[in-house]
């Protein structure tokens, strides 16, 4: 349970401290996507000289943020197509009438978006999560506890979970919410904790569970109690933290006239439509409209995204470049892709700017889709995607690539044979400390 823990730690120290975003479902892979990963990192580690890291912080630090902004890129092109060719920037984009009410993206595939329905919804309620408000106690008074061991059980998704903590002489009220605070956020076991404060320097424990909605055939997200715990009882009593002050609900909302309900506030409709809703419908009847844009639509929206990442990658190696000199060769190598499109592109409104990134004219590039002339410019901005998305996955295999390091020898040619050296290094970074 211990070196469990260690890598729970491990991974939320990484997603918190370094991952610029939460992960999404593009994040999952099949069994053959993960199988090819795997044989192009063995083919890196077997080509690979061996060498020696500067291992400063700052430097892991730049290595670990590198592939997190090279996986963004991937992330952008992926959800635009990929290296298929036939979706590839055909993706269709949804609309809502009212962002307000509820938000929309489409995620079928853009043969079936001939299919996909126009609808109306009109929000009622919004699903929310539980909560528990401790008392208000005041801040600085000591606990009415004795010192001594002291813990409580937390429930939640069929499981029971026991936290242990020790309370001291000289501890606070304070003192004992900011330790619980950090021992149920640091658990990650679906229960948010923080600290409340009122108007008069009181403060008091609020539990808050992370997903909305009632569960089915329960009466309760979560529960907390020290009726039958381990060590010594009565923290849960003197700060209130076992009453529920707010129990969860469920979303309700009208579907094109057909009342429904949701655990969630994000949901996904006939494979389609990924609706998240936003705000109740200020007065009755009031709906959004949520439908596909046509297709001209869809592809400027497709080329704003498309630039948008590739340009915001740019930004984010540049900042790199006072203190990593070798992400100069990272920036050096996007912009020979760009170039080599920089002619073909600039007749349909796209133009590569002296630093490398892409001035996007959407009036220019209407008029090239209105005259015919986009039809090449497509396929151009198709293999330029294309260089882009290749160039992303070697970044996020290799990040070590750009690193600073110092080469001790070469491997013996046509001898060479597969070792982990560099992803022990990459992966080392992300126990630092914590071994």
């Amino acid at each position: 349970m211990a070196d469990l823990a260690a890598l729970t730690g491990v991974y939320n120290h990484y997603l918190t401290t370094y991952a610029p975003k939460s992960n999404s479902a593009l994040d999952t892979h099949k069994k053959s996507e993960l199988r090819g990963i795997y044989n192009s990192i063995v083919k890196i580690n077997k080509e690979s000289p061996l060498y020696i890291l500067d291992d400063s912080a700052d430097s892991k630090a730049y290595a670990i943020g590198l592939k997190e902004d090279a996986r963004e890129l991937q992330h952008t092109l992926t959800s635009l197509g990929g290296l298929n060719e036939e979706e590839l920037l055909n993706k269709k984009i949804a609309y809502s009438t009212n962002e307000s009410i509820a938000s929309v993206k489409y995620i079928g595939g853009s043969a079936s978006s001939n299919m996909a329905p126009e609808l109306s919804i009109e929000v009622k309620s919004l699903a929310s999560p539980q909560i528990n408000l401790g008392k208000y106690l005041p801040s600085n008074s000591q606990i009415e506890l004795e010192p001594d061991t002291y813990s409580f059980d937390l429930g939640i998704n069929d499981f029971n979970y026991e936290f242990q903590f020790q309370i001291r002489p000289d501890d606070t009220n304070r003192d004992v919410q900011e330790r619980l605070q950090r021992l149920i956020n640091n658990a990650d076991i679906g229960v948010y904790a923080e600290i409340s404060e009122d108007e008069e320097g009181n403060s008091s424990l609020k539990l808050t569970s992370q997903k909305n909605g009632m569960p089915e055939n329960k009466e309760a997200v979560f529960h907390v109690s020290d009726n039958q715990t381990s060590k010594t009882s009565g923290v849960v009593d003197l700060l209130g933290i076992g009453t529920m002050t707010r129990m969860p609900s469920n979303a309700e909302f009208v579907l094109n006239g057909v009342e429904h309900t949701s655990t969630a506030n994000a949901f996904t409709i006939e494979k389609m439509y990924e609706i998240n809703l936003n705000g109740i419908s200020p007065t009755e009847g009031e709906t959004a409209t949520i439908g596909i844009k046509p297709d001209t639509e869809s592809l400027i929206e497709n080329m704003r995204q498309l630039f948008g990442g590739y340009n915001q990658f740019l930004r984010s190696t540049l900042e790199y470049t006072q203190k990593h000199p070798k992400s100069n060769q990272l920036l050096s190598e996007m912009w020979h892709i760009a170039g080599e499109y920089a002619a073909p592109l600039s007749d349909i409104g796209v133009n590569i700017t002296e630093d490398g990134s892409v001035d996007f004219n959407e009036e220019a590039m209407q008029k090239a889709i209105a005259d015919g002339s986009m039809n090449q410019g497509f396929k151009d901005i198709q293999d330029f995607a294309k260089d882009l998305y290749r160039k992303s996955n070697q970044i996020a295999l290799n990040p070590m690539n750009y690193v600073e390091k110092t080469i001790v020898a070469y491997k013996n040619p046509g001898k060479n044979f597969a070792t982990p050296y560099i992803t022990s290094a990459y992966s080392g970074m992300l126990f630092n400390s914590y071994c």
